[in-house]
């Protein structure tokens, strides 16, 4: 029998569960979280220091299934300065980004600016304050997953990422989960 998680991965945490470093360095690995079963794995991931929903599951078949380009991720993002409308605009209609050294061009997705900061724990490493100048949150929605591609895009733009938390994965949602929180669910709702 398989067993499913979903969890609020903090910042500093790494989107796995062993590293291949020897001696280790002090890194932040999933499975200090919790006490997971055998061959538990991450499905997809996120930076060091980006946060929010990801699942664990002891059930590889359901990894590519989960992040293939049918599955929709959706990222509330902290920029610096107030981001346009212009520039959201160019969110929406992809931009071009650097992928392994050569340029891609983002597929379509939904990007809007959120009317209200949305309220999540207290990151382990603060954020700068309001003296060094405006900042704005935004929400971005992809069905594809690049490699640090939220952040490239919002850079792209004009407005680099300075918090990035994942809120959905398909229908599953962080719904106010703090930081380092585990759940366990019958099976995942995508």
């Amino acid at each position: 029998m398989h067993r499913h998680f979903k969890i609020y991965k903090p910042y500093g945490y790494l989107s796995q569960f062993i590293t291949n470093e020897r001696p280790r360095k002090k890194k932040k690995l999933l499975g200090d979280l919790g006490d997971f079963p055998v061959d538990t794995m991450s499905i997809g991931r996120l930076d060091q220091d980006s946060e929010g929903l990801l699942f664990l599951t002891t059930n590889g078949k359901l990894s590519a299934k989960i992040n293939g380009n049918k599955i929709e991720k959706e990222y509330y993002v902290q920029v610096d300065g107030q981001i346009t409308p212009e520039a959201i605009e160019k969110l929406q209609f992809g931009v071009e980004i650097s992928i392994n050294g050569k340029s891609y061009k983002t597929m379509p997705c939904e990007a809007y600016i959120l009317e209200n900061r949305p309220t999540f724990p207290a990151r382990a490493k603060k954020i700068r304050d309001e003296r060094h100048g405006p900042t704005s949150w935004i929400s971005v929605t992809l069905n594809e997953g690049k490699f640090r591609q939220v952040k490239k895009m919002t850079a792209a733009v004009g407005f680099p990422t300075l918090r990035l938390v994942r809120v959905r994965i398909g229908n599953e949602k962080l719904n106010g989960m703090d930081a380092g929180e585990v759940i366990e669910l019958p099976a995942f709702s995508y």
